[in-house]
């Protein structure tokens, strides 16, 4: 009972403070404009343009939610950044344990890996549409965004490996597959968990906001930003509250594997 409402306490007061918000927008807006507003219309509909009330908003998402785009775009925006993200975790992981175990690779990368995640998102969008096919650039961007996160987080895993159970390892003569599989694996996991987790929200805006640059023909950011220039708030509102939904699927799914991951390592 205690975690619902945790939940659904911070969720009804900022629902409470988004609807008063929005009734007030459009009462003020109406006795600036000196035109008569019900509070019944102030409730339901809000400020249509700048500020649309909770229950437009729902509205307009469940007409979205009958249509067929609405789930072609949510779906392939899904599949875009998720695959990007594996991408990303796979290099991120592959040049850790490159860079840890070679000086000359940690030489050549780890000042590219640093760039990475230095420059800013828009730039690398830019970079990469003119690179790749539109419909890629998601995917890409999404992958170079958690790239530097799981490298540097599997990178200090790696770092803080037991030394005693290294020496233990190469006591008892571990080949460097069983040294790898019983000492290193589940002493990396915990940080490549972390490291994957963080990264997911980095990859899931990156790659949206890379939508809304290149407007692939199905997408959610693609959607976002014709809302935005038909001035249709409440579609951007809804379609913003799917971008978020997507995201806390994405991270309980991805959460609950990698946990159960960790607790198979550790049986």
């Amino acid at each position: 009972m205690k975690p619902l409402r945790r939940i659904l306490l911070p969720l009804l007061f900022w629902l409470l403070v988004w609807q008063l918000a929005a009734t007030g927008l459009a009462l003020a807006n109406a006795q600036n404009t000196g035109k008569a507003l019900a509070w019944t219309a102030a409730l339901a509909q809000g400020h249509v343009l700048l500020l649309p009330a909770p229950f437009a908003v729902i509205s307009r998402l469940a007409e979205l939610a009958g249509t067929a785009l609405f789930w072609r775009s949510a779906l392939l925006s899904l599949v875009r950044i998720f695959t990007g993200l594996a991408v990303g975790v796979a290099l991120g992981t592959l040049l850790a344990a490159l860079t840890w175990a070679f000086k000359g690779a940690d030489l050549l990368l780890s000042p590219a890996v640093r760039v990475v995640r230095a420059t800013p998102v828009a730039s690398f969008i830019v970079l990469v549409l003119l690179w790749v096919r539109t419909g890629l650039v998601p995917g890409v961007i999404s992958g170079l965004m958690v790239l530097p996160v799981v490298w540097e987080t599997v990178r200090r895993g790696i770092g803080e490996t037991s030394p005693e159970l290294l020496e233990l390892a190469q006591a008892y003569g571990f080949s460097r597959g069983k040294t790898l599989r019983l000492i290193y694996i589940p002493s990396v996991l915990p940080y490549f968990t972390s490291g994957v987790l963080n990264g997911l929200g980095l990859a899931w805006k990156s790659g949206v906001a890379a939508e809304v640059l290149c407007q692939p023909r199905w997408a959610v950011g693609t959607e976002l930003y014709r809302s935005k220039i038909s001035l249709d708030t409440p579609a951007l509102f809804g379609w913003t509250l799917v971008v978020l939904l997507l995201s806390l699927v994405l991270e309980r799914a991805l959460s609950a594997g990698l946990r159960q991951l960790e607790r198979r390592r550790g049986s």
